[in-house]
């Protein structure tokens, strides 16, 4: 199932988005366009940011001792909602500018983008924390199932919340 959601944008926008209060969320997505880590950074960019931290979960050829062949994310129809609530409780800190996240669904290969988020804030330990929670936040609570596809012609359905 595909699932997706309007992107919100603000300054420094990811295009074809429509603007917001700045210092807030930059851009939320769940769907089966490629990611793009340079757009994200540049939609959460903010004039009195001194830092942005970003991450990319890129899909890797191992889990578990196990060579990885590809994988396939799925979501539930939720799945953008909780992505924007997530998003929405790292933007409320006072510390933070702008955040911006997407997830991909569909099928993936080995180096494929997965997840891209990026957090501005005034100083740089101030966004390395919230863009960990926010991975971390989207890992736990986010409603996307994972197929992984091994070389030794098994599968297993992972990441399930």
């Amino acid at each position: 199932m595909s699932v997706r959601s309007e992107p919100v944008a603000g300054a420094g926008s990811v295009a074809g988005a429509e603007p917001v209060a700045p210092g807030r969320l930059a851009h939320v997505a769940v769907g089966l366009e490629p990611l793009d880590l340079a757009r994200h950074e540049a939609a959460v960019a903010d004039a009195s940011a001194g830092a942005v931290v970003s991450f990319q979960g890129v899909v890797r050829d191992h889990d578990h001792g196990r060579t990885v062949l590809r994988l396939e994310y799925e979501g539930h129809p939720s799945a953008a909602d909780v992505l924007r609530e997530v998003a929405a409780e790292i933007a409320a800190d006072p510390a933070v500018h702008a955040v911006a996240v997407s997830h991909r669904l569909g099928p993936l290969e080995i180096g494929d983008v997965a997840l891209v988020a990026a957090v501005s804030t005034a100083h740089r330990q101030a966004a390395f924390a919230a863009c960990a929670r926010l991975v971390d936040e989207v890992k736990a609570r986010l409603p996307v199932w994972k197929r992984q596809v091994f070389a030794d012609g098994t599968e297993e359905w992972v990441n399930c919340p």
